[in-house]
């Protein structure tokens, strides 16, 4: 289920079927037609969205990706004509072939779906964005490290909203399991400083507290140093998918020992 939300000729591509890999897009109006953020978990999500943008403008000029991960980029490849915006390392990770196999694990679900990406593959980046910048008279892009080291988030600001996509996962527990869970947190702070209302690539819509409480539990999970029975009680007792907090944990406590490699539990969720 999804729906499409006005926050003032900035509209929020939200979904609400409370699937794994159920992600939040943008649709932006602009001078020239219209940019939108992040393409879906397969292509017959982006169908949907594309839709859905039909019916607030065209043509879509400009496709951002927050992140390379596939609930973000699945259904890039329904978006033939639009200049592709990520960072140098969104970049990097969309030159290679998804695995989709880990994809199918990770997600069982939609598992015949994925398997469309082979007919319609992945958009690969047109332009990089290695700092903040305009990318068209309303929306500005910059990369922050979050879920991966080069996240990029979306801002414009006439309205003061920023698309936090990747970066951003409230009332569902983030996974932290290919990031560094402590510079996660830290890039939060800048993120606060970009707008007032936050749209994050899961979950409904927030403001600065939705942002805080994130921020508050990967702090929790560096805290924890490895024992997941320390993470404690917060705002996330109530949130979905808490099995990734192992995952999160193990991986903030590896990366305090200079580790950057996957670790067991994150293999373990991959199927390898």
């Amino acid at each position: 289920m999804s729906e499409l939300v006005d926050l003032g000729g900035v509209f929020a591509f939200m979904r609400d079927d409370g699937l794994p890999g159920a992600t939040n897009s943008a649709v932006i109006v602009d001078n020239d037609g219209l940019t939108i953020v992040d393409a879906q978990l397969t292509p017959a999500d982006a169908e949907e969205l594309a839709s859905a943008a039909a019916g607030v403008g065209d043509p879509v000029r400009r496709l951002v990706l927050t992140s390379s991960h596939m609930p973000f980029v699945g259904g890039s490849g329904v978006f033939v004509l639009p200049a592709v915006y990520g960072s140098p390392q969104i970049s990097a990770h969309l030159d290679q072939e998804p695995h989709l196999p880990s994809c199918q694990a990770l997600y069982p679900n939609r598992s015949a779906e994925l398997l469309e990406v082979v007919d319609r593959p992945c958009r690969r980046v047109t332009h990089t964005v290695s700092e903040a910048a305009f990318i068209s008279e309303r929306v500005v892009t910059a990369p922050v490290g979050g879920e991966i080291d080069e996240n990029l988030i979306a801002q414009v600001p006439d309205a003061q909203v920023v698309f936090g996509g990747a970066l951003c996962s409230f009332g569902i527990t983030p996974m932290a399991g290919m990031g560094d869970p402590a510079a996660w947190a830290d890039s939060l702070d800048q993120l606060l400083g970009w707008g007032e209302i936050f749209v994050p690539g899961q979950g409904p819509i927030g403001g600065s507290e939705e942002v805080l409480r994130l921020q508050a539990y990967l702090r929790a999970c560096v805290d924890a140093e490895g024992d997941v029975s320390r993470l404690g009680d917060g705002p996330w007792t109530s949130w979905s998918a808490r099995h990734y907090d192992e995952i999160n944990v193990e991986r903030a406590a590896a990366i305090a020992a200079g580790d950057h490699e996957p670790q067991p539990k994150l293999r373990q969720l991959f199927g390898v």
